[in-house]
């Protein structure tokens, strides 16, 4: 839970620390509200079944209002696969094709999001078998593309 915590805590001071910057840079655009449609989430890829106690392979900061921006490398196409979702991030997920065949592997991945979507608080996890079974599920997916 440490773990989670101090990663998630990093990610909420880097994203306030890049919204003071960008408020500096350009202080006659006013921020949007959380009314207006903002949000600011922490995505994240973690091995084990727990994400509170698994070790976090990759994670992201996304923010979606004005402008998209964070440390996802398609913040674009992130917000919008992430607004497609209506803040059910179930939805994220589809039936693997059986064409993709995986192994049967017990090496489980958690993926994350954890944040403010359109003013409301999003804690969302799902966990996956192995890693070959979540690519398959998230088949994908802009939002964890990262």
């Amino acid at each position: 839970m440490r773990h989670r915590s101090a990663v998630v805590s990093a990610a909420v001071l880097l994203c306030l620390a890049t919204a003071t910057g960008a408020a500096q840079a350009a202080p006659a655009t006013p921020a949007p509200s959380a009314a207006s449609g903002t949000s600011a989430m922490v995505f994240t890829f973690t091995k084990g079944a727990d994400a509170a106690k698994g070790t976090v392979l990759r994670a992201v900061v996304l923010s979606c209002g004005y402008a998209a921006e964070g440390t996802h490398p398609n913040p674009r196409a992130a917000c919008d696969a992430l607004n497609a979702t209506g803040g059910e991030l179930d939805r994220l997920l589809a039936a693997p094709t059986p064409a993709r065949p995986c192994p049967r592997q017990y090496d489980p991945v958690t993926v994350t999001a954890d944040g403010v979507w359109k003013g409301g608080r999003l804690s969302w996890q799902n966990t996956f078998p192995n890693s070959c079974e979540m690519s398959a599920a998230l088949n994908g997916n802009a939002l964890y593309a990262f």
